[in-house]
């Protein structure tokens, strides 16, 4: 596959000052071979559809101008990857990096870099002529090998996994003791914490449920899996036969030190095996169980914030319902007090009456039995809003 655009080679103890010269452009990719040499390209996107043959509207899908949710697309020649910051085209033979110089994608070079190189490359002893001793140590070398886009795919899911993993976990750290604290005493500075956990966590829940999405998708479907290897589609296409494959695998420097059992697989593609997706979905299992116990996490901080809520409902109910009670106190006394008043005021008026002479002591009677009638009345009033629940016992 020829090489377009402008090539320069990384060099370590320059690529800080390179970050800083670079501003992080957006036609900044970085490539990484199968032996894990790292070039940075810069070139736009009609030389990066040209190179890995792909079309812009899986281009677009890269583009950290636009918001495209997680996906994991299988083309001809290549697999668009776009999980969270980690978007990259992954080729039979190579590697292409978006935005290498982020400070999250940093890490996933570092780690490309030391898990590209296959075994083959690594071990000169498996190199074609030359026979070793030990044989059967490197025939399970060889079975423990996968192929390049595998492991190129398998450090891309371990990175988001791990990346969402550990966000998760410090949103626990900062969740938990947050609701406690508001469980403790309900203040408008706890509740307006709580309510960001709760925003963050929403947010990072919608992200690892679609990278969830996406593995669970790719798992239901063969088509989709058998679309991802493409070692096997590039033998397939070779105009070899069986025989040949073997020997072509063998002959070749690039190819053969870099497909291990995958090359097999591709072999028995040759021979007629086309859904035989194994591999594939035991790596994709393994990450699909890691995502989803992440999310689990998740559901299980959202019920415990549920909960609280509740809790802090019940709360709210109890100290609604206690001064809705001294309301009602209040009231009932107040219209005790207010009869009293009344039938006292009407016999305390200064007007002269034919029948209050020799009578004065008719007054006090009648202060006395208003008393009496307005604490029964008291009585009356509460005991009936108790026995309609409007107070409490």
């Amino acid at each position: 596959m020829a090489r377009d655009g402008y090539v320069v080679p990384v060099d370590p103890q320059q690529a800080a000052v390179t970050a800083k010269k670079k501003a992080r452009s957006s036609r900044s990719w970085m490539l990484l071979d199968a032996t894990g040499q790292s070039t940075v390209l810069d070139v736009d996107k009609y030389a990066i559809m040209h190179r890995v043959q792909i079309h812009a509207r899986d281009l677009r899908i890269l583009d950290p101008l636009l918001s495209y949710p997680s996906t994991i697309l299988g083309r001809e020649k290549a697999i668009v990857l776009n999980l969270e910051h980690i978007k990259a085209i992954i080729t039979s033979d190579e590697v292409l990096l978006r935005d290498p110089w982020d400070e999250h994608v940093i890490p996933v070079v570092e780690e490309l870099q030391r898990r590209l190189p296959s075994e083959n490359a690594v071990r000169p002893d498996h190199s074609e002529g030359r026979e070793n001793p030990g044989g059967h140590n490197d025939e399970a070398g060889e079975e423990d090998e996968s192929p390049f886009e595998f492991r190129a795919l398998e450090v891309a899911l371990e990175a988001i996994c791990s990346f969402l993993a550990a966000r998760t976990t410090e949103l626990e750290t900062a969740a938990y003791p947050a609701l406690d604290d508001l469980t403790s005493k309900i203040s408008s500075r706890n509740l307006d914490r709580v309510r960001k956990l709760k925003s963050a966590m929403t947010r990072l829940t919608a992200r690892v449920q679609k990278v969830r999405d996406e593995l669970e998708q790719l798992l239901d479907d063969d088509d989709d899996m058998a679309d991802l290897y493409l070692s096997r589609k590039l033998v397939s296409a070779s105009p070899v036969s069986v025989s040949g494959a073997a020997n072509w695998f063998a002959a070749s420097p690039t190819i053969g030190s870099k497909i291990s059992r995958a090359s097999r697989a591709s072999i028995i593609t040759v021979r007629g095996d086309e859904n035989d997706v194994e591999e594939l979905e035991m790596l994709l299992e393994a990450y699909f169980m890691q995502i989803d116990s992440t999310l689990n996490k998740l559901t299980t901080l959202r019920e415990y914030i549920d909960d609280t809520e509740d809790y802090i409902n019940i709360q709210l109910d109890n100290h609604r319902n206690q001064l809705i009670q001294l309301e009602l106190f209040l009231s009932s006394g107040t219209v005790s007090l207010s009869i009293y008043s009344l039938i006292t005021a009407i016999f305390g008026m200064n007007i002269p009456y034919t029948w209050n002479d020799n009578h004065g002591y008719m007054f006090k009677w009648v202060v006395i039995f208003s008393g009496i009638f307005t604490a029964v009345l008291f009585i009356l009033i509460m005991s009936y809003s108790r026995y309609k629940g409007l107070v409490g016992s």
